[in-house]
């Protein structure tokens, strides 16, 4: 990256005028105000710094991949303010601005373009309520604001044409043709303001059009980095940093960006927008954002590269993604009702892109809804759900998730029948992101605690008959309610072990999936009462312990920390079993 302080004003507004400076698509729309106008100008002309810029030089290779515009010049509020598209030929290089488009196009815009601004009282609908205006400095006098020194004002042509004592409109735009200082004597003189005013106000006159004429054409305000590198996606990560709208935008904003300004046919910011409202709706409700959507467009349309890189965000893969979006939806939705149906949501899908292998498998066996329910594909549903379950408890997503991404994409793609689980397996074993659990990982899962994510797929694997169609809660067996000292004492714990209990409370040997109705049920009722109440019957008490661990021990609450310990014995085998065969 270069530092260059050597452009003047005059010559970038030529220079655009050219269409040598262009807009990205990951710029946002010319939004400043006609007062930022003006005090840009002020600025420039009481010696403010305006800050840097940021360009970016893309190359004849890179120029046909990506979507420029040119820049605003006659703003209307109405009827113009977006801008129009540049022709790319491919034939030239392009200087495109990452940083500064608004103050450039106030600079453009003051200098040669125009800005219509609807008139207050005026219908919207009204065309007279938009008169162009320009830029106009007042050589008489000073600004009657006290933030500016200098009198500018965005005018009519009848507004301009005004003259007093004190008013004397001095098109701004006609700087650009007095190129030398005599230039600007020789219009004081013939415009009459050295004969018709006094000596001040001829005084004030020649200093006030000097000091534009040295602001636009004499001093070199334009100072700038030039970025040259070919990584595009480092270019767009500077942009993120030092944007000039003052918000950070996060990578797959501009990334949308990119990609809304190369779909043809559909809107992909209202589509990718949309999309994520839907999913986040499936279920008890999720939280998929944009980041999800965009990376699962990557890995379905088996594009090579999947990384957020702006390389992997070219017109031919956007074009790409566009015919297939309605596919990739489709399937997308389909997983993620199939991944609700595990009973997973916002509160317990730990990472969002275990959606996308499951999807990238419906799509590649063309799914129909049916498969959600099917008892053809029940087995088939089966080992996708442990998929989902071991790679949630492994965490395999964590760090880098292209690197599971992009082998999981190819297992399945080679794979024939059902989901390919044990090959998956096979393919991890030994590396760090393996499925296969050792008896320290088994170990390690009862220390899983109520809310984290993680411990909703522990339990389902110890429930693996819930039909999670109907609303199952995260439990504590022993009332959470009841943990506290003054209970404690009346229910006869030691005061030696008061800690013990409440440190054991949230943890998975305390833990149960119970349906929702039972659990309202049951509320802070001591474990012991609740369980007698419930289970009047020989058989369906032994049923409910045998299904949920629960020890053959005194189950009052005084009795907890054995309790736990007995149960969290039980769980472990379990896992074992479940995870080791």
């Amino acid at each position: 990256m270069s530092y260059q302080t050597a452009l003047t004003i005059a010559e970038v507004v030529s220079d655009i005028d050219r269409k040598k400076y262009l807009l990205p698509a990951i710029q946002r729309e010319f939004v400043w105000s006609p007062f930022q106008i003006e005090r840009l100008f002020d600025s420039l002309m009481r010696d403010y710094p305006i800050s840097s810029f940021l360009f970016w030089h893309v190359g004849k290779e890179n120029v046909q991949d990506y979507e420029f515009y040119e820049f605003l010049r006659d703003y209307h509020e109405k009827n113009n303010i977006h801008n129009p598209k540049a022709s790319m030929t491919g034939e030239d290089e392009i200087t495109a601005v990452l940083d500064g488009q608004q103050r450039l196009t106030s600079l453009y815009v003051g200098l040669k373009g125009t800005y219509a601004y609807k008139l207050p009282r005026k219908r919207w609908d009204n065309d007279q309520a938009f008169p162009k205006r320009k830029l106009y400095l007042n050589l008489l006098q000073g600004a009657d604001n006290p933030e500016l020194k200098y009198r500018f004002s965005f005018l009519t042509e009848k507004e301009s044409s005004k003259r007093d004592e004190d008013i004397f409109w001095f098109p701004v735009g006609k700087v650009l043709d007095l190129k030398e200082s005599y230039d600007v004597n020789q219009y004081l003189i013939d415009a009459g303001l050295f004969s018709d005013f006094g000596k001040e106000k001829a005084s004030f006159a020649n200093q006030t059009l000097s000091k534009l004429h040295s602001a636009v054409h004499l001093k070199p305000s334009i100072s700038y980095y030039l970025e040259k590198s070919s990584e595009l996606d480092k270019v767009l990560n500077i942009f993120i940093r030092i944007n000039s709208g003052g918000t950070i935008l996060s990578y797959s904003d501009l990334l949308l960006s990119i990609a809304t300004a190369q779909w043809k046919h559909k809107d992909a910011r209202e589509e990718i927008n949309a999309f994520v409202d839907e999913a986040n709706g499936i279920g008890n409700g999720f939280n998929f954002n944009k980041d999800f959507v965009l990376k699962a467009c990557l890995v379905m349309s088996d594009f090579t590269g999947i990384a957020f890189k702006v390389d992997n965000f070219n017109k031919k893969n956007m074009l790409k993604i566009e015919s297939e979006w309605d596919d990739i939806t489709r399937y997308l939705r389909l997983a993620i009702d199939l991944i609700a149906g595990f009973g997973y949501s916002r509160d317990n899908l730990s990472s969002n892109y275990v959606a996308i292998p499951v999807a990238y498998y419906l799509k590649k066996i063309a799914a129909k809804e049916s498969f959600l329910t099917s008892t053809k594909t029940a087995s088939d549903r089966e080992l996708i759900r442990q998929w989902i379950v071991l790679s949630l408890i492994k965490r395999v997503f964590g760090g880098q998730p292209d690197n599971v991404l992009r082998p999981l994409r190819n297992i399945i793609k080679e794979g024939e029948g059902e989901f390919p689980l044990n090959k998956i397996k096979k393919h991890f074993k030994g590396a760090n992101k393996t499925l296969v659990f050792s008896d320290e990982d088994v170990e390690n899962l009862i220390y899983c605690k109520y809310g984290q994510g993680q411990t909703f797929s522990v339990l389902s694997l110890l429930y693996p008959n819930v039909d999670f169609r109907n609303t199952f809660h995260v439990d504590h067996i022993f009332p959470k309610s009841k943990f506290k000292n003054s209970f404690f004492k009346k229910a006869g714990v030691s005061s030696g072990d008061f800690e013990d209990f409440k440190g054991n409370v949230d943890y998975i040997g305390n833990l149960q999936l119970l349906e929702a109705v039972p659990n309202i049920e049951k509320q802070n009722v001591n474990f012991d009462d609740w369980v007698s109440r419930t289970y009047t019957k020989k058989d369906k008490k032994e049923d409910y312990m045998d299904k949920n661990y629960i020890p053959d021990v005194d189950l009052s609450f005084s009795n907890f920390i054995e309790f736990v310990e007995e149960r969290e014995a039980l769980i472990t085998e379990e896992l074992k079993a479940i995870l080791q065969k």
